[in-house]
């Protein structure tokens, strides 16, 4: 049967038509965080019992995550207030009667593979369009390690993939790049392997992953760089709670930053350690940001952010840091932008295989915008402090595209046009709205 791409529609949508920003003032609760929804239904599904998500995000992506689910046999309640996972444990999935597709998400992709390389049945595992061009070589060689059949339909290492029955054995697999997709994917193969599996990573990646099972039973040790997990454990389901999404959160960050006279509060926001990095850079760049009501949420950190406008200056994002704030870079290549003097952002090579090439696209849309912008192989250079102008921006079905030149458009002078912005939907739906009622 013929697949639905979820943003097929969104491609014929209108541009967005944008001028000048007043100052940003108000409160906002961004939408809850999609790296934990995902992993919220997945984990759900392996867990006896029903698995309760509040603030659960009802973007493509993570209704992508939930209909491959339903497709396996798992009855998930949605209305929209709450996300009921009704799990039927580690061994509960049934063979889907057709393809499981993933639209436009990479995580339901990559980690759902783990999950597939376990089960005593076939499957055939495809996406939209962006999804059947991105590298899934980086999951396929270490699940083909640990002793999975699997393969790349057309031979390229891309989607679609079909996924067999096989015995798995641990290991111990030290991955060449740092990210939760990979390392998520072996971790969950290692639920159904034979002894303890193990991934290094060059350094730390998010550990929502590593929490999560940890909250719901499992045994995962992480010491460095290093995660272990403990073959057939027994899942118990859980009340979780999604933080809101610090990604999301950042085009707020951002705007707030660099619109004179703004100050806007951010509330519930996820602040994970392996996740934060866009505060570490905010706060290297002059920003001023309080971080207000602390508290442990679901093994996960919450605060409020109070965010107020400052002057910013160049700094150089690189190293360890870049996997803390892969998603944010075209976010802070705007606020680089805004700023006085020279950001560096290297060693993020990553960016080339996001939803869109993030260096490409960044780096043309900032130069269409009149800012001094120079891609590099593993980054860009931009010399910020000049005027922005008003332009017409290609998203190029990006979400994160979309919204960065949203907010760089509040101080550009002039119309800014946006293609296919409705290419939010992926991760936040409602973004236009939101972000419009804080203009005073």
């Amino acid at each position: 049967m013929t697949n639905q791409n979820p943003i097929s529609d969104m491609q014929k949508a209108p541009a967005i038509r944008v001028e000048k920003s007043k100052p940003l003032r108000g409160e906002i609760t961004v939408p809850g965080d999609k790296s934990i929804s995902h992993r919220a239904v997945m984990f759900g599904a392996l867990a006896k019992g029903d698995t309760r998500v509040q603030n659960f995000l009802q973007g493509a992506d993570c209704l992508s995550t939930i209909s491959c689910f339903e497709k396996m046999g798992i009855r998930i309640e949605n209305n929209k207030e709450e996300v009921i996972i009704h799990g039927k444990g580690l061994h509960g999935l049934s063979a889907p009667t057709e393809t499981l597709y993933t639209g436009n998400s990479g995580t339901t992709t990559r980690l759902i593979s783990g999950i597939l390389a376990g089960q005593p049945f076939s499957t055939r595992l495809t996406g939209d369009d962006s999804i059947c061009k991105r590298p899934m070589k980086r999951v396929i060689d270490p699940l083909s390690e640990m002793g999975a059949d699997i393969k790349s339909e057309n031979g390229n290492g891309c989607a679609p993939l079909l996924i067999s029955p096989a015995s798995l054995r641990g290991i111990h697999y030290n991955s060449p790049v740092a990210s939760a997709q990979v390392k998520s994917a072996v971790l969950l193969a290692g639920l159904y392997a034979d002894d303890k599996t193990s991934v290094t990573e060059p350094v730390l990646s998010r550990d929502h992953t590593e929490r999560m099972l940890r909250m719901l039973g499992a045994s995962v040790t992480s010491e460095g760089v290093t995660a272990t997990i403990t073959p057939n454990p027994d899942l118990t389901a859980q009340d979780i709670f999604v933080p809101g999404d610090i990604s999301s959160a950042a085009y707020f960050i951002a705007a707030a930053s660099i619109v004179p006279g703004s100050e806007v509060l951010i509330k519930n926001v996820g602040i994970n350690e392996t996740r934060a990095g866009i505060l570490k850079v905010a706060d290297a760049m002059g920003a001023r940001i309080e971080l207000l009501n602390r508290r442990g949420g679901d093994g996960e950190p919450v605060a409020d952010l109070l965010v107020s406008y400052a002057p910013l200056h160049g700094t150089t994002v690189s190293g360890e840091l870049i996997p803390a704030l892969i998603d944010e870079i075209p976010i802070i290549a705007v606020m680089a932008a805004a700023a006085e003097g020279t950001t560096m952002i290297k060693d993020a090579a990553e960016l080339k295989v996001k939803e869109s090439d993030r260096i490409f696209t960044v780096t043309e849309n900032l130069k269409k915008m009149g800012a001094d912008v120079t891609p590099t192989e593993d980054g860009m250079i931009i010399e910020g402090g000049r005027p922005l102008m008003g332009a017409a921006i290609d998203s190029y079905l990006d979400h994160r595209i979309a919204m960065s030149f949203q907010v760089a458009s509040l101080i550009a002078r002039g119309e800014t046009t946006i293609k296919d912005a409705d290419c939010v939907n992926i991760s936040y739906p409602t973004f236009y709205s939101d972000l419009a009622a804080l203009i005073q």
